[in-house]
């Protein structure tokens, strides 16, 4: 990624710029833009893309955070201004009076480069976000030397208040020495690796040992859920419980009908009886 693309100087330009908020087309306040940049945003506002994966406690009684998928498969062009686009659906949530954290997917790769957390420092900064809404999801954490070289941009990252989540996480020796010196809030399973080969208990086990909470993703299948179930994961999402909504329809998700879905499923015992 060129440090003199656009994208790059205009968030360069923020840093000594005081904050001002612009509100869209719905009045609602969004980070102190350009007003190119500002068009763009609302072009996409408009749109009301289906890029967020809503993320349930384990029983389903509760929205407890969201993924921002585009992140996932971003290139190096795409990837300021969709990190931009995420934290600006944060805020959206937030200034609507929904405390729905955001997870916002980044590769371990793109977390090297210090003019990129540069950036990003910025975006956060001038999101004016509370600590606990920005989460920073670690993709294709595989390579020892991009596990070496990440680990000073996620350091820098954590001292702003983001947490961090891994996601894809598969046990490797590497991966689990990672787990050891960040110690992450949250650690992410792909189900469907554990529909034939049993499950890693001995995950379950580490993440115990640095109190970190456990997400259960691609929870697509009924097996999945009782997976889900049986490792004793603090949060899942997928398919089942729900596929990705646009930030509109996130503000929108009643409780208490995704609960009543999952039971429907995976029936529970209820000591207190139904409500």
């Amino acid at each position: 990624m060129s440090p003199k693309s656009r994208l790059y100087t205009l968030v360069k330009a923020w840093k000594n710029k005081p904050f001002q908020e612009v509100r869209d087309a719905c009045g609602q306040p969004w980070l102190g833009l350009s007003s190119e940049a500002l068009e763009e945003h609302q072009s996409w506002s408009q749109r009301q893309a289906i890029s967020n994966e809503p993320i349930f406690n384990a029983q389903g009684t509760k929205l407890t955070s969201s993924l921002f998928r585009p992140l996932l498969s971003a290139t190096d062009t795409q990837l300021l201004r969709l990190f931009m686009e995420g934290l600006d659906t944060v805020t959206y949530w937030y200034r609507s009076g929904r405390f729905i954290p955001g997870i916002l997917p980044l590769s371990a790769e793109h977390l090297t480069s210090s003019s990129l957390i540069d950036a990003l420092s910025d975006l956060i900064l001038n999101s004016r976000l509370p600590v606990g809404l920005v989460n920073l999801g670690v993709q294709k954490l595989e390579s020892a030397d991009s596990i070496d070289l990440c680990m000073e941009g996620l350091l820098r990252m954590r001292r702003l208040g983001v947490l961090i989540h891994l996601l894809q996480f598969s046990g490797t020796g590497s991966q689990i020495r990672w787990i050891e010196a960040m110690q992450p809030e949250g650690i992410h399973l792909e189900m469907s690796q554990f529909r034939n080969d049993g499950l890693p208990m001995a995950m379950i086990s580490l993440g115990k040992q640095f109190q970190t909470q456990i997400y259960a993703s691609n929870v697509t299948l009924v097996r999945d859920l009782e997976n889900l179930t049986a490792l004793g994961a603090h949060h899942g999402y997928g398919g089942l419980m729900m596929p990705p909504v646009s930030r509109h329809q996130m503000l929108h998700i009643s409780d208490s009908r995704i609960a009543k879905a999952i039971f429907s499923l995976h029936p529970h015992k209820n000591q207190n009886g139904d409500k």
